[in-house]
Protein backbone atom coordinates (compact mmCIF):
# COMPACT_ATOMS: atom_id res chain seq x y z
CA UNK A 1 0.00 0.00 0.00
CA UNK A 2 2.98 2.32 0.46
CA UNK A 3 3.44 2.22 -3.29
CA UNK A 4 0.52 4.60 -3.53
CA UNK A 5 1.78 8.11 -4.37
CA UNK A 6 1.86 10.63 -1.55
CA UNK A 7 -0.29 13.63 -2.53
CA UNK A 8 0.01 16.97 -0.71
CA UNK A 9 -3.30 18.86 -0.56
CA UNK A 10 -3.57 22.52 0.43
CA UNK A 11 -6.95 23.85 1.55
CA UNK A 12 -6.54 27.43 0.29
CA UNK A 13 -8.11 30.40 2.06
CA UNK A 14 -9.37 29.37 5.54
CA UNK A 15 -12.50 31.51 5.13
CA UNK A 16 -13.56 29.71 1.95
CA UNK A 17 -14.82 26.23 1.10
CA UNK A 18 -11.40 24.62 0.64
CA UNK A 19 -11.22 22.78 3.95
CA UNK A 20 -14.81 21.59 3.59
CA UNK A 21 -14.39 20.16 0.07
CA UNK A 22 -11.14 18.53 1.19
CA UNK A 23 -12.72 16.54 4.03
CA UNK A 24 -15.66 15.64 1.80
CA UNK A 25 -13.28 14.40 -0.90
CA UNK A 26 -11.34 12.35 1.64
CA UNK A 27 -14.53 10.71 2.84
CA UNK A 28 -14.43 8.85 -0.49
CA UNK A 29 -12.78 5.49 0.19
CA UNK A 30 -11.68 5.19 -3.44
CA UNK A 31 -9.22 8.05 -2.93
CA UNK A 32 -7.28 5.98 -0.42
CA UNK A 33 -7.15 3.03 -2.82
CA UNK A 34 -5.05 5.09 -5.26
CA UNK A 35 -3.00 7.45 -3.09
CA UNK A 36 -1.88 8.60 0.36
CA UNK A 37 -3.41 12.07 0.93
CA UNK A 38 -1.64 14.57 3.18
CA UNK A 39 -3.51 17.77 4.02
CA UNK A 40 -1.44 20.90 4.62
CA UNK A 41 -3.60 23.13 6.81
CA UNK A 42 -4.33 24.22 10.35
CA UNK A 43 -5.41 21.29 12.52
CA UNK A 44 -8.18 23.22 14.29
CA UNK A 45 -9.52 24.49 10.98
CA UNK A 46 -9.80 20.89 9.78
CA UNK A 47 -11.62 19.93 12.97
CA UNK A 48 -14.15 22.64 12.17
CA UNK A 49 -14.38 21.45 8.57
CA UNK A 50 -15.41 18.00 9.79
CA UNK A 51 -18.16 19.62 11.85
CA UNK A 52 -19.39 21.78 8.97
CA UNK A 53 -19.35 18.93 6.46
CA UNK A 54 -20.87 16.49 8.98
CA UNK A 55 -18.18 13.99 8.07
CA UNK A 56 -17.46 11.30 10.65
CA UNK A 57 -13.72 10.88 10.19
CA UNK A 58 -10.76 11.26 12.53
CA UNK A 59 -7.74 13.51 12.20
CA UNK A 60 -4.10 12.60 12.70
CA UNK A 61 -2.04 15.67 13.60
CA UNK A 62 1.48 15.74 12.16
CA UNK A 63 3.73 18.43 13.56
CA UNK A 64 6.74 17.93 11.31
CA UNK A 65 7.76 14.53 9.95
CA UNK A 66 5.26 13.40 7.31
CA UNK A 67 6.50 9.82 7.79
CA UNK A 68 4.24 9.91 10.86
CA UNK A 69 1.19 9.85 8.64
CA UNK A 70 -1.19 6.90 8.84
CA UNK A 71 -2.61 7.29 5.31
CA UNK A 72 -5.56 4.95 5.75
CA UNK A 73 -9.23 5.58 5.00
CA UNK A 74 -11.11 6.93 7.98
CA UNK A 75 -8.21 9.07 9.18
CA UNK A 76 -7.21 12.39 7.60
CA UNK A 77 -3.51 13.14 8.06
CA UNK A 78 -2.97 16.87 8.65
CA UNK A 79 0.41 18.58 8.56
CA UNK A 80 -0.47 21.23 11.12
CA UNK A 81 0.77 24.70 10.11
CA UNK A 82 -0.84 26.12 13.26
CA UNK A 83 -1.64 29.45 11.60
CA UNK A 84 -5.37 30.06 12.09
CA UNK A 85 -6.71 31.63 15.28
CA UNK A 86 -10.07 29.87 15.49
CA UNK A 87 -11.20 32.15 18.35
CA UNK A 88 -11.23 35.02 15.83
CA UNK A 89 -11.87 33.03 12.67
CA UNK A 90 -14.90 33.74 10.50
CA UNK A 91 -16.00 32.28 7.19
CA UNK A 92 -17.03 34.39 4.19
CA UNK A 93 -14.48 37.11 5.09
CA UNK A 94 -11.53 38.62 3.26
CA UNK A 95 -8.57 39.13 5.57
CA UNK A 96 -4.78 39.46 5.28
CA UNK A 97 -4.40 36.83 8.01
CA UNK A 98 -6.15 34.26 5.86
CA UNK A 99 -4.17 35.33 2.81
CA UNK A 100 -0.96 34.68 4.75
CA UNK A 101 -2.18 31.28 5.94
CA UNK A 102 -3.08 30.25 2.40
CA UNK A 103 0.33 31.31 1.11
CA UNK A 104 2.09 29.36 3.86
CA UNK A 105 0.22 26.19 2.85
CA UNK A 106 1.27 26.62 -0.77
CA UNK A 107 4.89 27.37 0.10
CA UNK A 108 5.10 24.30 2.32
CA UNK A 109 3.62 21.91 -0.23
CA UNK A 110 5.98 23.19 -2.93
CA UNK A 111 8.96 22.72 -0.60
CA UNK A 112 7.89 19.14 0.11
CA UNK A 113 7.48 18.37 -3.59
CA UNK A 114 10.75 20.01 -4.61
CA UNK A 115 12.53 17.98 -1.91
CA UNK A 116 11.01 14.78 -3.28
CA UNK A 117 9.12 14.06 -0.07
CA UNK A 118 5.73 14.00 -1.79
CA UNK A 119 4.83 12.93 -5.32
CA UNK A 120 2.34 15.60 -6.35
CA UNK A 121 0.49 18.68 -5.12
CA UNK A 122 -3.22 19.54 -5.21
CA UNK A 123 -4.41 23.04 -4.32
CA UNK A 124 -7.67 24.33 -2.91
CA UNK A 125 -9.03 27.79 -3.78
CA UNK A 126 -7.34 30.99 -2.63
CA UNK A 127 -8.64 34.56 -2.54
CA UNK A 128 -6.34 36.80 -4.56
CA UNK A 129 -7.28 40.00 -2.72
CA UNK A 130 -6.57 38.41 0.66
CA UNK A 131 -3.26 37.11 -0.67
CA UNK A 132 -2.22 40.58 -1.81
CA UNK A 133 -3.43 42.21 1.42
CA UNK A 134 -1.03 39.85 3.20
CA UNK A 135 1.83 41.26 1.13
CA UNK A 136 2.13 38.41 -1.39
CA UNK A 137 1.69 40.14 -4.71
CA UNK A 138 0.78 37.33 -7.05
CA UNK A 139 -2.03 37.05 -9.56
CA UNK A 140 -2.80 33.50 -8.42
CA UNK A 141 -1.56 29.99 -7.71
CA UNK A 142 0.13 29.58 -11.07
CA UNK A 143 2.34 32.60 -10.53
CA UNK A 144 3.29 31.46 -7.00
CA UNK A 145 4.32 28.05 -8.31
CA UNK A 146 6.29 29.66 -11.11
CA UNK A 147 8.17 31.90 -8.69
CA UNK A 148 8.90 29.35 -5.98
CA UNK A 149 9.98 26.65 -8.44
CA UNK A 150 11.91 29.18 -10.58
CA UNK A 151 9.94 28.20 -13.68
CA UNK A 152 9.91 30.71 -16.53
CA UNK A 153 7.73 28.98 -19.11
CA UNK A 154 4.48 27.55 -17.78
CA UNK A 155 0.95 27.05 -19.05
CA UNK A 156 -2.44 26.78 -17.40
CA UNK A 157 -4.55 23.90 -18.69
CA UNK A 158 -8.14 23.16 -17.69
CA UNK A 159 -9.25 19.53 -17.84
CA UNK A 160 -12.68 17.93 -17.66
CA UNK A 161 -12.35 14.30 -18.67
CA UNK A 162 -11.41 14.40 -22.39
CA UNK A 163 -12.09 18.13 -22.75
CA UNK A 164 -8.84 20.06 -22.30
CA UNK A 165 -7.99 23.74 -22.80
CA UNK A 166 -4.52 25.30 -22.53
CA UNK A 167 -4.03 29.07 -22.35
CA UNK A 168 -1.56 31.41 -24.02
CA UNK A 169 -2.17 33.96 -21.24
CA UNK A 170 -4.24 34.00 -18.06
CA UNK A 171 -4.29 36.62 -15.31
CA UNK A 172 -3.63 39.80 -17.26
CA UNK A 173 -5.91 42.62 -18.48
CA UNK A 174 -7.65 41.83 -21.76
CA UNK A 175 -5.73 44.57 -23.59
CA UNK A 176 -2.44 43.01 -22.50
CA UNK A 177 -3.69 39.53 -23.39
CA UNK A 178 -4.07 40.60 -27.01
CA UNK A 179 -0.53 41.95 -26.98
CA UNK A 180 0.76 38.61 -25.64
CA UNK A 181 -0.48 36.64 -28.66
CA UNK A 182 3.00 36.08 -30.11
CA UNK A 183 4.45 33.27 -32.19
CA UNK A 184 7.13 32.32 -29.65
CA UNK A 185 4.65 32.03 -26.77
CA UNK A 186 2.15 30.02 -28.83
CA UNK A 187 4.92 27.59 -29.82
CA UNK A 188 5.81 27.04 -26.15
CA UNK A 189 2.15 26.46 -25.24
CA UNK A 190 1.70 23.97 -28.07
CA UNK A 191 4.79 22.01 -27.06
CA UNK A 192 3.86 21.86 -23.38
CA UNK A 193 0.31 20.87 -24.31
CA UNK A 194 1.61 18.09 -26.54
CA UNK A 195 3.88 16.82 -23.74
CA UNK A 196 0.95 16.78 -21.31
CA UNK A 197 -1.26 14.82 -23.68
CA UNK A 198 1.52 12.34 -24.30
CA UNK A 199 1.96 11.86 -20.53
CA UNK A 200 -1.76 11.09 -20.33
CA UNK A 201 -1.19 8.20 -22.72
CA UNK A 202 -2.58 9.79 -25.87
CA UNK A 203 -0.67 8.69 -28.95
CA UNK A 204 -0.41 11.24 -31.75
CA UNK A 205 -2.55 13.86 -29.99
CA UNK A 206 -4.47 16.38 -32.09
CA UNK A 207 -4.42 19.99 -30.88
CA UNK A 208 -6.78 22.69 -32.14
CA UNK A 209 -5.75 26.34 -31.90
CA UNK A 210 -8.38 29.03 -31.41
CA UNK A 211 -8.10 32.36 -33.16
CA UNK A 212 -7.96 35.60 -31.21
CA UNK A 213 -10.41 37.61 -33.30
CA UNK A 214 -14.02 36.96 -34.39
CA UNK A 215 -14.14 34.33 -37.16
CA UNK A 216 -10.39 33.82 -36.57
CA UNK A 217 -9.77 37.17 -38.23
CA UNK A 218 -11.72 36.40 -41.43
CA UNK A 219 -8.59 36.50 -43.57
CA UNK A 220 -7.33 39.71 -41.96
CA UNK A 221 -10.64 41.58 -42.11
CA UNK A 222 -11.08 41.57 -38.31
CA UNK A 223 -7.43 41.48 -37.23
CA UNK A 224 -4.09 40.13 -38.38
CA UNK A 225 -2.85 38.18 -35.32
CA UNK A 226 -3.97 34.93 -36.92
CA UNK A 227 -1.90 35.64 -40.04
CA UNK A 228 1.19 37.12 -38.40
CA UNK A 229 1.49 35.17 -35.13
CA UNK A 230 -0.83 32.18 -34.71
CA UNK A 231 -0.58 30.44 -38.10
CA UNK A 232 3.26 30.70 -38.25
CA UNK A 233 3.45 29.07 -34.80
CA UNK A 234 1.21 26.22 -35.94
CA UNK A 235 3.25 25.71 -39.10
CA UNK A 236 6.50 25.51 -37.14
CA UNK A 237 5.36 22.88 -34.63
CA UNK A 238 3.80 20.84 -37.43
CA UNK A 239 7.26 20.67 -39.00
CA UNK A 240 8.42 19.12 -35.69
CA UNK A 241 5.74 16.42 -35.81
CA UNK A 242 3.05 17.97 -33.59
CA UNK A 243 -0.44 17.67 -35.07
CA UNK A 244 -1.66 21.21 -34.44
CA UNK A 245 -4.44 22.66 -36.57
CA UNK A 246 -6.06 26.06 -37.00
CA UNK A 247 -6.51 28.80 -36.18
CA UNK A 248 -10.22 28.10 -35.87
CA UNK A 249 -13.08 30.52 -35.07
CA UNK A 250 -13.29 30.62 -31.25
CA UNK A 251 -17.10 30.36 -31.21
CA UNK A 252 -17.16 26.78 -32.60
CA UNK A 253 -13.84 25.09 -31.89
CA UNK A 254 -14.58 24.28 -28.24
CA UNK A 255 -17.75 22.41 -29.18
CA UNK A 256 -15.78 20.39 -31.71
CA UNK A 257 -13.22 19.52 -29.05
CA UNK A 258 -15.95 18.47 -26.63
CA UNK A 259 -17.11 16.14 -29.37
CA UNK A 260 -13.60 14.61 -29.28
CA UNK A 261 -12.49 15.79 -32.69
CA UNK A 262 -9.41 17.16 -30.89
CA UNK A 263 -7.58 16.14 -27.73
CA UNK A 264 -7.04 19.74 -26.59
CA UNK A 265 -7.62 23.35 -27.59
CA UNK A 266 -5.15 26.20 -27.17
CA UNK A 267 -7.07 29.33 -26.15
CA UNK A 268 -5.56 32.77 -26.60
CA UNK A 269 -6.58 34.27 -23.23
CA UNK A 270 -8.15 33.52 -19.85
CA UNK A 271 -11.87 34.03 -20.45
CA UNK A 272 -11.84 32.51 -23.93
CA UNK A 273 -10.87 29.18 -22.40
CA UNK A 274 -12.45 29.47 -18.96
CA UNK A 275 -15.92 30.38 -20.19
CA UNK A 276 -15.94 27.38 -22.52
CA UNK A 277 -14.77 24.98 -19.79
CA UNK A 278 -17.08 26.24 -17.06
CA UNK A 279 -20.12 26.38 -19.32
CA UNK A 280 -19.49 22.72 -20.04
CA UNK A 281 -18.63 21.58 -16.52
CA UNK A 282 -20.58 23.82 -14.13
CA UNK A 283 -24.33 23.32 -13.75
CA UNK A 284 -26.33 25.79 -11.65
CA UNK A 285 -29.81 24.64 -10.67
CA UNK A 286 -31.20 28.14 -10.10
CA UNK A 287 -31.89 27.48 -6.43
CA UNK A 288 -28.55 28.57 -5.03
CA UNK A 289 -26.87 25.22 -5.66
CA UNK A 290 -24.40 23.86 -8.19
CA UNK A 291 -25.34 20.31 -9.12
CA UNK A 292 -22.05 19.97 -11.00
CA UNK A 293 -18.68 21.68 -10.54
CA UNK A 294 -16.57 19.63 -12.89
CA UNK A 295 -13.08 20.49 -14.04
CA UNK A 296 -9.46 20.59 -12.91
CA UNK A 297 -6.70 23.17 -13.30
CA UNK A 298 -3.24 21.82 -14.18
CA UNK A 299 -0.02 23.81 -14.44
CA UNK A 300 2.20 22.59 -17.27
CA UNK A 301 5.96 23.14 -17.42
CA UNK A 302 6.70 22.87 -13.68
CA UNK A 303 9.34 20.54 -12.23
CA UNK A 304 6.61 19.16 -9.92
CA UNK A 305 3.02 18.03 -10.43
CA UNK A 306 0.30 20.55 -9.58
CA UNK A 307 -3.43 20.15 -10.08
CA UNK A 308 -6.15 22.29 -8.56
CA UNK A 309 -9.86 22.70 -8.16
CA UNK A 310 -11.33 24.80 -10.95
CA UNK A 311 -13.47 27.03 -8.72
CA UNK A 312 -13.03 29.85 -6.25
CA UNK A 313 -13.41 30.25 -2.50
CA UNK A 314 -17.22 30.55 -2.75
CA UNK A 315 -17.55 32.80 0.30
CA UNK A 316 -21.31 32.80 -0.16
CA UNK A 317 -21.37 29.07 0.70
CA UNK A 318 -18.43 28.85 3.10
CA UNK A 319 -19.28 27.46 6.52
CA UNK A 320 -22.72 26.25 5.45
CA UNK A 321 -21.85 22.63 4.66
CA UNK A 322 -23.23 22.72 1.10
CA UNK A 323 -20.00 22.94 -0.95
CA UNK A 324 -19.57 20.45 -3.80
CA UNK A 325 -16.30 18.39 -3.60
CA UNK A 326 -16.48 17.16 -7.21
CA UNK A 327 -13.61 19.26 -8.53
CA UNK A 328 -11.34 18.39 -5.58
CA UNK A 329 -11.95 14.68 -6.14
CA UNK A 330 -11.12 15.08 -9.83
CA UNK A 331 -7.98 17.08 -9.03
CA UNK A 332 -6.68 14.39 -6.70
CA UNK A 333 -7.37 11.62 -9.22
CA UNK A 334 -5.65 13.51 -12.04
CA UNK A 335 -2.61 14.18 -9.85
CA UNK A 336 -2.38 10.45 -9.16
CA UNK A 337 -2.64 9.69 -12.88
CA UNK A 338 0.16 12.13 -13.67
CA UNK A 339 2.36 10.46 -11.04
CA UNK A 340 2.29 7.30 -13.15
Amino acid sequence: MNNRPLIGITVGDPSGIGAEVTVKALSDKDIYEICRPLVISDYRLMEDALRIANVKLKLNRISDDIENGIYEFGIIDVLDMNNVDMSRHAYKRISPENGRSAFEYIKKVIELAMAGKIDATVTGPIHKEALNLAGFHYAGHTEIYSDLTKTKDYVMMLVDDNFRIAHVSTHVPLKMACELVKKERIIKVLKLTYDMLYRLGIENPKIAVAGLNPHAGEGGLFGDEEINEIKPAIDLVRQEGIDAQGPFPPDTIFSRARGREFDAVVAMYHDQGHIAMKTAGFVYDGDGKWSSISGVNVTLGLPIIRTSVDHGVAFDKAGDGIANPQSMIQAIKLAVKLCK
